[in-house]
């Protein structure tokens, strides 16, 4: 990775945080700029503009969840134990690198309008909902998941998952995050299996 690259990354990973935090209209580029221990000019030399930032932060947040279920995707599992496997390492990231998912909750689902152009429907998260499609795919076609419409069984599994994610973010769970996970992907499981 060149150094501008790396520079282009660590803006985003700090406007992620405070986007999650300050939200979207609360957050100027002179605070990403001063987190950064930049000038507001050179912040320009990397993004055009605040939306394009934003843009850009939602393809990096939504790609870390990609290639985490790439990982999972590509492992010799059954289709149950990749979504045991899955939520696992979702709720680990959670926990580790909380903007991520509050990134997604509180800023992308929450002013659309930011992304109204260039990110219509799946196109800013797009590698992340393909990698779902392939899971759910490759389930069904083994018969271990029912054949069903892929919306339904998308916004049940990211659902039940980001629900959680909200939930601690919350802090209204009564024990940790990782507690909950295998029941979780035993509920999604039950809801996504072949035959009842």
């Amino acid at each position: 990775m060149s150094t501008k690259e790396s520079k282009k990354t660590s803006i985003i990973e700090n406007s992620l945080k405070l986007f999650s935090q300050k939200g979207f209209y609360n957050t100027t580029i002179p605070d990403i700029a001063k987190a950064m221990k930049m000038s507001v000019g050179n912040m320009y030399n990397y993004f055009a503009s605040k939306e394009e930032l934003a843009k850009c932060a939602i393809k990096y947040s939504t790609n870390v969840l990609a290639q985490e279920l790439r990982e999972v995707n590509n492992l010799e599992l059954s289709s149950k134990e990749k979504i045991f496997e899955f939520t696992r390492r979702y709720f680990s990231k959670v926990q580790k690198n909380p903007e991520i998912i509050e990134y997604f909750l509180r800023v992308y689902l929450s002013n659309r309008e930011v992304f109204s152009q260039g990110c219509e429907g799946f196109l800013c998260v797009g590698e992340f909902v393909t990698e779902v499609m392939i899971l759910l795919e490759e389930g069904a076609s083994k018969k271990e998941f029912r054949d069903q419409d892929f919306f339904a069984a998308f916004g049940m599994f990211m659902g039940s998952l980001g629900g959680f994610a909200f939930l601690s973010g919350e802090k209204v769970l009564e024990k940790d995050l990782m507690q909950y996970s295998d029941l979780i992907a035993e509920n999604i499981y039950r809801a996504l299996k072949y035959g009842e």
